[in-house]
This record gives structure tokens, sequence and C-alpha cells, in this order.
């Protein structure tokens, strides 16, 4: 499966617009990121990864293109 680069392009310039969309305002430090778990191959489409190590981590998947 191909991630969306639109998304992805827009939430790793801009992290804040997905916490924006969520009703989320400390979202200060986070990055986004696609991340490779090593098995077969599983990606998660996006995580924002919270600058603290105890903080929350977000999981998100969009899609916008045609099948």
């Amino acid at each position: 499966m191909r991630r969306d680069s639109l998304f992805y392009q827009l939430f790793a310039q801009l992290p804040q617009t997905f916490f924006d969309l969520l009703g989320v305002e400390s979202a200060e430090g986070y990055r986004f990121d696609s991340i490779e778990l090593k098995e077969t191959t599983f990606r998660i489409d996006g995580v924002f990864v919270p600058p603290d190590p105890a903080g929350v981590v977000y999981f998100c998947e969009v899609q916008f293109q045609r099948d």
C-alpha cells in the first residue's frame, strides 16, 4: 500500500494540523514520520511521536486516493 504523499508532506511539515483536527492544543514538539516494523514488512503510515518519551503517541492513516 502506498502512503498518500499529500497528507504525509502536510503532516510532516505542519504536524499541528493533525492536532487542530483533533481539537488537541498541546502538540508542541511532535514530529510526524512513517515507521516500518520489522516482520515480513508492516508499515504504519503515520505516527506523531511526542518530544517526551512518556507522552502520548498518535497513529494516523489517511486514505485520499482512488483504489
